[in-house]
């Protein structure tokens, strides 16, 4: 389920204090303070506890078999392997005789989401910049977390589960389902279908001979990372949610930030962003092949979600190939 795309949601209903108590002290945490839901909730499961002990991120209702056990394993993984900072340690409880629902309890980091209206209005452009900088570095270290297989975690046995076929055949067939399944909400003509198709054989050989996997968070966004300014600067002081985790081509984890900057009108932090990343790799063309992909993958998804919800944000008179070329095209001109 790690590569999974998630839309139902396992909300947590009614939680009282007194519950909220018997996990406190189940764990040794101390006298509950308050409680509320997370403002950037992941689906509705998370809340926010204070104690005297501390500040919690309680994640309860899983919203499949394993999830807990999955995220307790990344997390693990990234803060032994890495430098990233994470929110460890991550308890499970099993038990669903205080909630009804098992959950997962871990600290909760210091710092802001980078797209909060009070650093909206604060952070200036040398913040900017640094902030992307800090995005392509701890990138790179999650992405130092290097497998021999592509594929999923087994949360039966901790083991990576390869994809049926190939990686190029697994993310290729990803593709051309949720474009069918787009032309349930929206017009997908034949001629967008062979624009990809094109795209798709296009980069066929860079995908085939990409033989170097790596640990892919999968939802690499705002709301799922805090920042905070350190002694050089701004700089991601924690990272969680790896629901959507497995192991692939890393560089598709860039594509969500990159997105975020060219709908702002920002494409110079875009820039500035896989630059570093990259850090003058000489891989230039197989690179611009797959990210290529990447953003297609990640617009084929957006477009079929905003069209399904009645909720575009652009010119809804716009031909998909049309809409989805201006990204390709603008990711692959970032790529000097």
């Amino acid at each position: 389920m790690t590569a999974a795309i998630i839309f139902a949601s396992n909300k947590l209903g009614a939680v009282h204090d007194d519950q909220m108590q018997l996990m406190l002290d189940k764990f040794n945490l101390g006298k509950l303070i308050s409680f509320q839901k997370t403002v950037n909730g992941a689906m509705g499961q998370t809340m926010f506890v204070s104690s005297k002990e501390g500040d919690f991120i309680l994640k309860g209702n899983p919203l499949y078999p394993g999830q807990f056990i999955e995220e307790k394993f990344f997390i693990e993984n990234i803060h032994k392997r890495t430098n990233v900072t994470v929110p460890t340690p991550y308890i499970i409880d099993d038990s669903e005789e205080i909630f009804g629902w098992s959950y997962s309890l871990m600290p909760c980091l210091q710092g802001e989401h980078m797209n909060s209206e009070h650093l909206k209005v604060t952070l200036n452009t040398a913040d900017k910049f640094e902030i992307a900088e800090s995005i392509a570095k701890t990138l790179a270290d999650l992405h130092s977390w290097k497998v021999t297989r592509f594929g999923e975690l087994d949360t039966n046995n901790l083991n990576i589960a390869a994809f049926e076929g190939s990686y190029t055949i697994w993310l290729y067939n990803r593709i051309k389902f949720w474009l069918e399944d787009a032309k349930k909400y929206s017009v997908i003509t034949d001629e967008d279908l062979t624009r990809v198709d094109l795209l798709l054989e296009d980069s066929k050989e860079a995908f085939d001979d990409f033989s170097s996997p790596s640990f892919v968070m999968g939802d690499f966004k705002p709301g799922n990372f805090l920042i905070h300014p350190g002694m050089n600067g701004w700089e991601i002081s924690g990272l969680f949610d790896f629901t959507n985790s497995y192991f692939g081509d890393p560089i598709s984890d860039l594509i969500k930030m990159i997105t975020v900057y060219l709908d702002n009108g920002e494409p110079e932090l875009a820039s500035h962003l896989i630059q570093v990343y990259f850090n003058g790799s000489e891989e230039k063309e197989a690179i611009k092949k797959r990210i290529k992909v990447h953003m297609l993958h990640q617009r084929v998804l957006d477009w079929g979600c905003a069209k399904a919800m009645n909720m575009v944000t652009w010119d809804n008179e716009l031909s998909f190939s049309y809409w989805v070329e201006s990204y390709t095209d603008s990711v692959a001109s970032l790529l000097v």
